[in-house]
């Protein structure tokens, strides 16, 4: 059985920034399993026995190789996309996270073809949908984290 085309998925993902307007995106490789080449904030499914701010904070220090500081949890987002021809049901609890620029890596090379640093007004495309829809839904929250635009 697999999360979100089986059953619901429940995953956490995070909204990586540097305290001075830059975002933290990662472009997926061509061995993800849906959207590859597309870039994202970045996230991971809930392991069982995990609070969602342990699960984010490891999917962090799984994919950028670096520790980081939940600033704000968001309302949680429900994603239904496709892959190839499956649908898929996800629900997301999405967090803000402020990481150091200095320390951030691409830590999982087989995941990732490359990582940067963005400001909203400049992100890279093409976008994941998952981003569009973070994006979309929580607007407003990204107003305080766009510093010096």
């Amino acid at each position: 059985m697999n999360p979100g085309f089986d059953y619901i998925g429940i995953s956490t993902s995070f909204i990586c920034h540097d305290g001075e307007g830059r975002f933290l995106l990662g472009k997926r490789s061509k061995n993800c399993r849906d959207e590859q080449g597309t870039w994202e904030f970045g996230g991971g499914k809930l392991e069982f026995g995990a609070t969602l701010e342990e699960n984010v904070l490891r999917e962090i220090q799984e994919e950028y190789g670096c520790d980081g500081v939940i600033e704000e949890s968001l309302p949680p987002i429900t994603l239904f996309r496709t892959a190839g021809d499956a649908k898929t049901h996800w629900i997301t609890f999405p967090f803000f996270v402020r990481v150091s620029r200095e320390e951030a890596r691409l830590n999982e090379p087989e995941n990732m073809d490359e990582i940067g640093w963005f400001r909203l007004h400049e992100l890279p495309q093409p976008l994941h949908s998952g981003v569009h829809t973070i994006l979309i839904t929580h607007e407003g929250y990204f107003k305080k984290y766009h510093i010096h635009e």
